[in-house]
């Protein structure tokens, strides 16, 4: 089974005929994603290959069922996209779009939340769950069909860790990066109590980075609110206190957000970290002995 998405979800793009839009849209649907319609302002009524494109989010929703929408637009356009789609009642939307302003993404967020919809991002790279659907930039073919669910802060760690998972035989359900900046839509919480709930998936894999308290606080919900069996990875263990480090939400502040902190919860939480990453299938195989 997979969460958020399946082989019957209709997906929407916006900025589809942008560099980036175009390029991943195409690469979606080449993986199996059921692209429906995309959306530039001013190019209503023209195609992406044979994918129609809208001028707003509204007229494409008005023609097209959609269950989920992605974001492919400049930063400074990106949290109006958002707004947008929340105004078109999309449930789930997918915020691929790195540097946007923290103030103007906590507005989205709040708009988004209040009409009891789902973001994901800003500043990730999507989802997929293996043979049914990709949303987002995620290299489709180091997948594999399974019941490992992945949640990552990190995208480009997602992919070596999905590639060690796959070279171990252990298949994924569903893999989220729900981005790294200090506003994001969707949470480890958030993800760990879909995975919790869905049937199919056995084992998650949560991978972490310094900065923020989330690790922690999905530590403590592992601890009460979860069966099954979990392991870690926490990023940037060597980084210097007051740097950012690669994304925005990466930073020590105030003397929180420390790497040795997030290990010891998660630790004392009877969750396994892995000092690399491709520690990761053995430890998961451990714990699901």
């Amino acid at each position: 089974m997979s969460i958020l998405i399946n082989e019957n979800t209709n997906v929407l793009v916006q900025g589809i005929t942008g560099r980036d839009g175009s390029f991943h849209a195409r690469q979606m649907v080449a993986d199996g994603t059921r692209i429906v319609a995309g959306v530039t302002p001013g190019k209503s009524g023209q195609k992406m290959d044979d994918v129609p494109v809208y001028g707003t989010v509204a007229e494409a929703a008005k023609e097209h069922r959609v269950d989920a929408t992605v974001i492919f637009v400049p930063a400074r356009f990106a949290a109006a996209a958002v707004r947008e789609a929340a105004d078109a009642e999309i449930p789930l939307i997918i915020t691929i779009t790195e540097g946007v302003p923290v103030l103007e993404m906590l507005e989205a967020y709040h708009m988004v939340r209040d009409r009891g919809l789902r973001m994901i991002g800003p500043n990730c790279p999507g989802l997929i769950s293996p043979g049914k659907c990709k949303i987002g930039i995620m290299p489709y073919h180091i997948h594999k069909p399974g019941n490992i669910g992945v949640i990552s802060r990190s995208g480009t760690l997602t992919y070596e860790v999905v590639y060690n998972l796959t070279n171990a035989g252990m298949g994924q359900s569903t893999c989220i990066g729900i981005g790294g900046d200090p506003v994001i839509g969707t949470s480890f919480i958030d993800a760990l109590t879909l995975f919790q709930a869905d049937p199919e998936t056995t084992g998650v894999v949560v991978i972490g980075e310094i900065g923020g308290e989330d690790e922690e606080a999905a530590a403590d919900f592992v601890r009460t609110s979860m069966d099954k069996p979990v392991v870690s990875f926490i990023s940037g263990r060597t980084a210097p206190p007051g740097k950012r480090m690669g994304h925005a939400g990466a930073i020590i502040s105030g003397g929180k957000g420390t790497p040795e902190a997030k290990v010891a919860a998660l630790e004392a939480a009877g969750i396994p970290v892995a000092q690399t990453p491709d520690q990761i299938p053995g430890l998961l195989k451990e714990k699901l002995r």
